[in-house]
């Protein structure tokens, strides 16, 4: 079933997603709709808070990508990403290595609003999948930015937080109309 993407300005994507201690059917559910929602807005991942959940779950799927390729190791041994898609990964910690690359960035809950950010080339990831499974790899190119502003996101950071003070002034009005949008639309539901 496909979720209302939250976007700028709703207090939920600044909250730190509390970790998953079981693997409920209601998470699961949550998975599958989270998997409905990222799919038909054409992202690459989603996590929980973007839907309205604040909880250590993200979602991500990086197959049919040519134009920036992702790379992945399991074990040591690099292996084909798309073989390994989607992702489920909850209750996520990353450790952070490689130089430092620069690249644009886009956000489900910043519709049209684009930025080139900075991050780590490589990250290794160790997170549960929706089966209760330890997921370990080690992730580069798409992958690697997906996991990564995913994971902020899951810290109730924003992929603006990222970006340079140049850039945030440059989209100010069009963030500002954004947030002042979803906040007139978060009033009517009241």
């Amino acid at each position: 079933m496909k979720l209302e993407i939250r976007t700028y300005g709703d207090p939920v994507l600044r909250q730190k997603g509390a970790r998953i201690e079981k693997i409920a059917p209601e998470i699961k559910k949550l998975v599958a709709d989270m998997f409905d929602t990222m799919y038909d807005a054409r992202g690459v991942g989603l996590a929980a808070q973007q839907v309205g959940h604040a909880l250590q779950l993200t979602v991500v799927d990086v197959r049919g990508i040519k134009d920036r390729p992702s790379t992945m190791q399991v074990n040591g041994k690099t292996v084909d990403p798309e073989a390994l898609m989607p992702l489920v990964l909850i209750n996520p910690e990353l450790k952070l290595s490689g130089e430092t690359f620069t690249g644009a960035e886009g956000c489900l809950s910043f519709p049209e609003i684009f930025a080139d950010i900075s991050r780590p080339s490589e990250v290794e990831v160790t997170a549960m999948d929706e089966k209760g499974h330890q997921v370990s790899f080690r992730a580069g190119g798409l992958l690697a930015k997906a996991v990564q502003h995913e994971f902020d996101h899951l810290q109730g950071i924003l992929f603006i937080d990222r970006m340079k003070s140049e850039t945030k002034r440059e989209l100010k009005s069009e963030l500002d109309a954004l947030a002042e949008k979803t906040k007139l639309a978060l009033k009517k539901k009241k």
